[in-house]
C-alpha cells in the first residue's frame, strides 16, 4: 500500500493539500491518505478525500512519536513528539516495515506538508 500522509496549519485550503500531494506522490499510485487523528473533520482533507476518492486513515498522535522521519520540524517536534506529521502519518498509515519513497515536501503557501510511504509487505 502507497499512503501520502499530511501535516497541515487550521488554515490550510484543499488547493494547499492538492498541490502538496502533487508534489510529493509524483509518479506514484497513491492507494490512501493519511493524517493525525486531531485533523479529522477538518474540511480540506474531507475535501481532498471526495475529490481523489481515497480513504483517510486518522492516525493517533501517540503513534507518530513512533516513527522515524527524514526531515524535522521544530513545530512537529514540539507538538506531536515527531520530526514530521506527514512522514510519521504516511508511516504509521502504510503499516510496520514501511518506508518513506517521498520525503516531506511543503506546499508553496507554506500550509500543508506531504510525504509518501510504501508498506513493507506491498
Amino acid at each position: 500500500m502507497i499512503v501520502a500522509g499530511f501535516g497541515f496549519s487550521s488554515s490550510a485550503t484543499l488547493a494547499s493539500l492538492r498541490t502538496v500531494l502533487e508534489l510529493a506522490a509524483e509518479g506514484q499510485n497513491v492507494n490512501a491518505l493519511a493524517t493525525v487523528a486531531d485533523k479529522a473533520g477538518h474540511a480540506a482533507i474531507a475535501a481532498l478525500a471526495d475529490a481523489t476518492g481515497l480513504p483517510v486513515h486518522f492516525v493517533p498522535a501517540d503513534d507518530l512519536a513512533e516513527q522515524r522521519t527524514l526531515t524535522c520540524s521544530p513545530r512537529s517536534r514540539a507538538t506531536y513528539g515527531t520530526g514530521s506529521v506527514a512522514e510519521s502519518s504516511a508511516l504509521a498509515a502504510a503499516g510496520h516495515g514501511a518506508r518513506l519513497i517521498s520525503p516531506r515536501q511543503i506546499s508553496d503557501d507554506r500550509l500543508a506538508t506531504c510525504a509518501v510511504a510504501i508498506g513493507g509487505h506491498s
